[in-house]
């Protein structure tokens, strides 16, 4: 079974404020889809990753998918997800259980933690669906010889 490949992220403009999801699914034939919204919404970045997150697995449920493999550059919504011991974050524990449920609605799923600069897409459609289209800048340090 191939699964969906997706890049999820979230933004909070400023910090916490105003929250923009962005969501790229890949199926398995390698059709794109995009998804880019701002919820009415005043929240943390955490909050905002993890409603993002949260779209993508509705979508996947709404398009009959079973099997994904999903990337996120948000260390602390994968460890919440995917850590059983992780230390519970009392505020966003409710919506942190919505997301286990739907997650492990899924035949087969997989949660992965990526670098930020290799979620661009997603992070270009959550601060787009906030009016920001000006790109963001990651500096990766060069390694000193």
């Amino acid at each position: 079974m191939d699964p969906w490949i997706v890049y999820c992220d979230g933004s909070a403009v400023p910090n916490p404020g105003r929250i923009g999801l962005g969501v790229l699914l890949i199926a398995p034939d390698g059709t794109r889809h995009t998804l880019s919204r701002a919820p009415q919404l005043q929240a943390c970045n955490n909050e905002a990753e993890l409603r993002a997150l949260m779209a993508a697995l509705q979508e996947l449920q709404a398009r009959g998918a079973r099997a994904l493999r999903v990337h996120c550059d948000n260390s602390v919504v994968v460890e919440q997800i995917t850590d059983t011991n992780a230390k519970p974050i009392a505020r966003l524990e409710a919506l942190f259980g919505e997301a286990r449920a739907l997650f492990q609605s899924f035949e087969q799923a997989e949660l992965l933690w990526i670098p930020q600069h290799r979620n661009s897409e997603a992070d270009a459609l959550a601060r787009a669906a906030l009016g920001i289209t000006v790109p963001r800048v990651v500096k990766i340090a060069k390694k000193r010889r």
